[in-house]
């Protein structure tokens, strides 16, 4: 195992691989190769999930476009691990199956928590009225918030994220890629500015951070999926700007209310209490991991 030199070795288990083979091997334009492969990568991603939409042109089948978008995850994830395997010369630990069930579970309850946790407090403040809702999608609902959690952190923390931090460094890695996955949500209904750096600071610091502490994609995508099913399935909130059609609560902001606290139209996630608890998680995460944040694995 030889170091980046921009980060220390770690040795551990619960530290990312970066790689240093292939592609990716070090000395000269090691950083604008980073960049390269990574730009290469995404296009490929990009035609796959473009598959979905060609389906759904051709076949307008609401089950039909949830069977393709698993496909075409799962087709993704195939794709990640061959690509991986032939240009950067290297297996998968990220994607190990065997702690695949307990982390992911783990990341679920976890998004669920902190998410319940920031409703719980614009509820209790009077910032947030709650009624009783149907969830009658629920399964809709519940495989949705894990395809879209399997392929967006697929997208922002193995590829983004790690190829990032590969070029530039763990921090910069960090920085870079949560500053991209919260302006990616500018294009969302009732966002802003402050909409995108608040979903960067609880999305793409957190979700990182989960990364980050085990190596490995289970627990990102767990507490992506608890996240969104918990605040738009269970508690009919907006998810991302988002309204859902039918859930086991519904939750709005009380009339007057400040949408500073409570993130307006956005949704909760624009809210104070949503970036002070997910900023908070993250720190926590970094605190757990075996070393330094400076630190990562390039085998």
């Amino acid at each position: 195992m030889k170091a980046d030199v921009r980060s220390a070795a770690w040795g551990s288990q619960g530290s990312i691989v970066l790689g240093n083979k292939g592609v990716l091997r070090d000395g000269r334009w090691a950083s604008a190769r980073s960049l390269g492969w990574m730009a290469v990568v995404l296009v490929i991603m990009g035609a796959i999930l473009s598959l979905q939409s060609i389906v759904k042109s051709l076949v307008n089948n609401d089950s039909v476009t949830l069977a393709m978008a698993f496909a075409c995850t799962l087709l993704a994830y195939a794709a990640y691990s061959a690509m991986v395997h032939y240009g950067e010369r290297r297996g998968t630990s990220e994607l190990a199956v065997r702690p695949l069930l307990r982390e992911y579970t783990t990341g679920f309850l976890v998004g669920a928590a902190i998410i319940t946790t920031v409703i719980g407090s614009l509820w209790l403040t009077g910032q947030y009225v709650i009624h009783r809702g149907d969830w009658t999608d629920w399964a809709h609902d519940l495989r949705e918030a894990i395809g879209t959690g399997l392929l967006e952190e697929l997208l922002a923390r193995l590829i983004l994220f790690r190829l990032l931090a590969r070029a530039f460094g763990v921090p910069a890695g960090f920085v870079v890629s949560a500053a991209a996955f919260g302006a990616a949500h500018l294009a969302n209904p009732n966002s802003s500015p402050l909409a995108a750096f608040a979903i960067a600071i609880e999305a793409g610091l957190l979700f990182a951070g989960f990364y980050f502490l085990t190596g490995r994609i289970w627990m990102s995508a767990g507490i992506h999926a608890g996240w969104n099913l918990v605040l738009g399935g269970v508690f009919g909130a907006r998810v991302s700007g988002m309204s859902g059609e039918g859930s086991l609560l519904v939750s709005l902001p009380n009339l007057g209310s400040s949408d500073l606290l409570t993130g307006g139209a956005f949704g909760p996630e624009a809210s104070i209490p949503a970036i002070i608890l997910g900023f908070a998680a993250f720190i926590l995460t970094i605190r757990l991991a075996p070393r330094s944040i400076s630190g990562a694995r390039t085998e």
